[in-house]
């Protein structure tokens, strides 16, 4: 099944530090191509856990007696490891987002290149889809899911106008929906604004944000001492997450200092925010906006 090629697979290993008898996590395992990468480097005692909650995922399970893929969400990460007996693990891996696979497959609903049932679910057994989003969110809910995860200035237009339809009945397709808000789109940037709108509908539907940040709570649990969190972010949103996370413990706001100035801090970034190479942008478009955050456990 075809995937994509995963992103900044070599730095985001590098920043494991990888021990050949240690134990990993790669809780975004998609087609397999940083898992592959993390085996290659264990010995025969080492292991590797991988966690997807997209059936589809299953079909590139890699046969290796070192590994072992679990078909959930990796905001569960903690009581699944447990589960197998795993209290540390010397390091972390994720690649956040939607895989070219999600985005390729029309019926999926993740791609405005496609017209498809409204549905953008990484989990297909979840019930919330894009369909119950947009017709039966409030205006006011909707509203408020353009500005927060899509930053669009003219969030109350799209909301009145998404629900003004729906007096007319359902609204049930991907073309349905850019046609209806296609009017309200500025001239020049509406592939962009399109883009924006099916992100905020999809971080919403997939619960992104609660998700991410349930995962990284759990980091600090699971990660020993000197282990490593190395993490691949393509909005903002996420970054912002990841970067307070590793530099404070916190979402927002500032932590608590002792009577010497000092602040107790779960990890240390182990360098600067890492980019994709100009070469690899070229060759994976779907580089672009990636951004690596790597950090030590304290």
């Amino acid at each position: 099944m075809d995937y994509h090629n995963p992103v900044l697979l070599k730095e985001s290993v590098d920043g494991l530090n990888i021990q050949p008898d240690g134990v990993y996590v790669d809780v975004t395992f998609g087609g397999g191509g940083h898992s592959r990468e993390i085996l290659s480097r264990l010995g025969p005692s080492g292991k590797l856990y991988a966690f997807d909650q997209d059936r589809d995922a299953l079909e590139n399970k890699i046969e290796d007696e070192r590994f072992t893929l679990i078909n959930e969400n990796f905001r569960f990460l903690k009581r699944f490891l447990r589960f197998y007996g795993v209290k540390e693990v010397d390091g972390i891996l994720g690649d956040f987002g939607v895989s070219s696979h999600q985005f390729n497959e029309a019926e999926r609903g993740f791609s405005t290149r496609f017209d498809a049932r409204l549905d953008m679910r990484m989990n297909q057994g979840d019930k919330l889809s894009a369909y119950e989003v947009i017709n039966e969110y409030e205006e006011e809910q909707l509203k408020k899911l353009f500005y927060a995860y899509a930053d669009l200035k003219n969030a109350p237009k799209l909301a009145r106008t998404i629900v003004e339809e729906r007096k007319n009945g359902a609204i049930e397709t991907s073309e349905q929906l850019k046609d209806l808000l296609k009017p309200h789109l500025f001239r020049g940037k509406e592939n962009k604004i399109l883009a924006q709108i099916y992100q905020a509908i999809r971080i919403e539907v997939n619960q992104e944000i609660e998700v991410l940040k349930e995962f990284l709570q759990q980091t600090e649990e699971v990660i020993c001492k000197d282990g490593r969190l190395s993490l691949i972010s393509y909005h903002s949103l996420e970054d912002r997450l990841v970067k307070r996370y590793i530099r404070s413990g916190l979402f927002e706001g500032e932590p608590e200092k002792d009577m010497y100035g000092n602040i107790d801090v779960p990890f240390r970034k182990t360098s600067g925010l890492i980019i994709p190479s100009k070469v690899e942008i070229k060759q994976n478009n779907r580089a672009r906006s990636a951004k690596l955050r790597v950090a030590r456990k304290l």
